[in-house]
């Protein structure tokens, strides 16, 4: 496939002092003064400004992207620093969309930015796309990418996705609308999400810090290609990229004719389920909080407190008395034998929602004394020993 048309009209003009800053740009031929002011025209929407959202907006605000816009509602917290580039230990507590605001200003006063700190969800999507060209997705969670997905598809836009998962990356552009009939959208190679608890997340397998700019890059590589008209995008092409193995693999994608159509936004949480109908059955009722435990701890009850993370995290952290048996383990059935019968058993993992699915893993195998700690070791440290690291 070559070259789609160029997705935006040039500016006007550029001037003597745009000139002087991408001037490595125009003796490009292919991108040239024309490539630039058709950059300088773009809208372009970033969808998070953490691992992959952050090299994405330093490098389209360093190319000359004259609009930017960042959709983060969070804040900046210490152990994003180890990838997210666009912030600094004094942005800490700070909201992501205006620290990273503050480093574009920085790399580019030319570049508008305008920020949307509300939470993405269906009822601002639309209105927030439509004030753009093209929308890099850099989002952690099937939820959102569903939603950015299918929000792109009912305005016409394109859109570049990125995922990342520990020394693994992927990259791929959605465009239903392209032209010549090349028009295909994630749900063509992702028909439904994941079962909730199957793919973990970055926070709880963890990332690669460098590799967010390996991928991150190759996206806004693919905006400038589209924007501009050059190159060969990667419509209908997915990249995966291996950085243990340094190899770089291409997957093609098609049009699957038994893809719905899409023609409204939709509950994604829901269609996405974060945790499983059965955790959360699990959970309800059966769940306490922090200072519950420690007055468990504090009465000498007896009773059995299990660690469901993986044995990596028992290093990082862990509750003094726990014994750990990570959750596949008990999903499997494999560990039940050495769970005790007689005594009331407490599940917890990072943030509670592995050890919600183990716990419904228990009822179902008649430990009907088994509960599980609400916000896991994270609550934990933060209620009851602030002296433990977080992770």
């Amino acid at each position: 496939m070559s070259a789609l048309p160029p997705l935006v009209e040039p500016a006007a003009e550029l001037t003597k002092e745009e000139v002087a800053r991408y001037s490595r740009h125009l003796i490009i031929p292919d991108v040239g003064v024309n490539g630039q002011k058709r950059l300088k025209n773009a809208k372009v929407l970033v969808i998070g400004a953490g691992g992959l959202g952050s090299p994405a907006l330093l490098y389209l605000a360093a190319a000359g992207v004259g609009t930017l816009g960042i959709v983060d509602f969070d804040v900046v917290d210490e152990s994003n620093l180890q990838r997210q580039v666009i912030h600094g230990q004094s942005d800490v507590g700070k909201l992501k969309a205006a620290s990273a605001q503050e480093s574009i200003a920085d790399i580019n006063p030319l570049v508008k930015v305008h920020l949307h700190t509300d939470r993405l969800d269906s009822s601002n999507a639309l209105e927030i796309f439509e004030q753009y060209d093209l929308i890099v997705d850099g989002t952690d969670n099937f939820a959102t990418r569903y939603l950015v997905n299918d929000a792109a598809v009912l305005l016409g836009k394109p859109y570049v996705w990125g995922s990342i998962f520990r020394f693994e990356g992927q990259v791929s552009v959605f465009w239903e609308d392209a032209p010549n009939g090349k028009g295909l959208n994630y749900r063509d190679l992702y028909p439904e999400p994941p079962p909730p608890g199957m793919v973990p997340s970055c926070a709880e397998g963890g990332v690669l810090g460098v590799l967010c700019a390996s991928i991150g890059s190759i996206m806004v590589t693919e905006a400038i290609k589209l924007i501009t008209g050059i190159g060969e995008p990667l419509l209908g092409r997915l990249i995966s990229y291996d950085a243990l193995d340094m190899k770089y693999r291409e997957v093609k994608i098609r049009k699957d004719p038994d893809t719905p159509k899409i023609t409204e936004l939709i509950d994604y949480e829901a269609f996405c389920g974060v945790v499983s109908d059965e955790a959360a059955q699990a959970a309800s009722g059966s769940t306490i909080t922090p200072a519950e435990l420690k007055a468990k701890f504090d009465s000498g009850e007896n009773f059995a407190l299990i660690d469901v993370r993986e044995p990596h995290e028992y290093e990082i952290v862990n509750i003094k008395g726990a014994t750990l048996i990570p959750k596949d383990r008990i999903l499997s059935g494999e560990a039940l034998a050495e769970l005790p019968q007689d005594k009331p058993i407490v599940l917890h993992c990072k943030s509670g929602a592995r050890s919600a699915e183990a716990l419904a893993a228990l009822h179902a195998a008649g430990f009907k004394d088994a509960t599980h700690l609400g916000g896991g070791v994270l609550a934990w440290a933060k209620q009851i020993d602030p002296s433990l690291p977080t992770y």
